[in-house]
């Protein structure tokens, strides 16, 4: 069957071939794990919890309504880092396409982890749409402000833990000119380097991000991923290296972080505002694809 739906996960596997798939699990809608011909493309933690005790570590995990841990916003202070969609236990929609296999999850304020919507108190309506294809994966958001009165005020990005075979044999490129904020030091400035090289802790925003640009993560000569931004300006690229990964409990093995690299598109420079009754989409696309250099125009 394309589209197996359990307690807790949603697996698709692609109609033409069974050993490309992708499993959702319904805590925090998070897709954990992406096959192509049985290659796992993702990173997960070995320590992940899969059992809605925690968001899972890996995968592509959902922020929204904050980027990290917000510190001006009255309300939105009040949420812990990268807010309430990872927390909560999103529902099942069901199937929209056979070919390729396309499926839905939904939430909202009235199912959505009630410790936190105490804390921010906004009517609002997610879609996440998955969407595996024979050589790509899909995923696409849809944010309704369900409020007749308020303005809904947030970020969204897709966290994506990308699995690559050795972080110091990595890059990132399609980059360069943009303007980024390197969270470690705290300064803003234009990246004038033509590819992102890893060798030590790397946390970087980039800021309105030409929308031709295709992120392309690079190992030895060969493109291995390709990620394509739909309405999403803002790409984030981390690593954790050795002290970070050291420090979190949750990400095993310990060298992990030489076998990933987050490149994690969203809208987090600034806040989105939703009038009332609109809607907001946005999504990014995963596949293969040739070794293509976006120089600096």
């Amino acid at each position: 069957m394309p589209v197996q739906n359990t307690d807790t996960t949603v697996v698709l596997t692609h109609p033409h071939n069974k050993e490309t798939s992708v499993t959702i699990l319904k805590y925090g809608a998070t897709v954990y794990s992406w096959k192509l011909n049985s290659e796992e493309q993702l990173w997960l933690s070995t320590a992940a919890k899969l059992d809605g005790s925690k968001p899972v570590r890996g995968g592509i995990p959902l922020v929204f309504p904050v980027f990290g841990k917000n510190e001006t916003d009255e309300l939105l202070s009040k949420l812990p880092q990268h807010g309430l969609a990872r927390n909560s236990t999103w529902e099942f929609l069901g199937q929209t396409k056979e070919n390729p296999p396309t499926v839905q999850f939904g939430l909202n304020e009235k199912i959505a982890n009630p410790e936190l919507t105490a804390l921010w108190p906004r009517s609002f309506q997610l879609v996440l749409t998955v969407e595996l294809g024979a050589d790509y994966l899909k995923t696409g958001i849809e944010v309704d402000n369900t409020s007749n009165t308020e303005a809904l005020k947030f970020n969204w990005l897709f966290h994506t833990y990308l699995r690559i075979e050795d972080i110091e044999d990595t890059m990132v490129s399609n980059l360069a000119g943009m303007h980024l904020y390197d969270q470690l030091i705290k300064e803003s400035f234009v990246d004038k380097h033509p590819v992102i090289t890893f060798h030590q802790e790397t946390d970087c925003i980039y800021s309105n991000v030409d929308a031709d640009r295709n992120i392309q993560v690079v190992s030895r000569g060969k493109q291995i991923h390709t990620l394509k931004r739909e309405n999403l300006p803002d790409a984030v690229v981390w690593n954790p290296w050795v002290k970070k990964s050291e420090g979190m409990g949750d990400f095993e093995p310990k060298i992990g972080y030489k076998n990933m690299v987050c490149v994690e598109p969203g809208h987090v420079h600034d806040f989105i505002e939703l009038a009332p009754g609109k809607k907001w989409n946005a999504s990014q696309l995963l596949y293969k694809d040739e070794l293509k250099y976006q120089a600096i125009q």
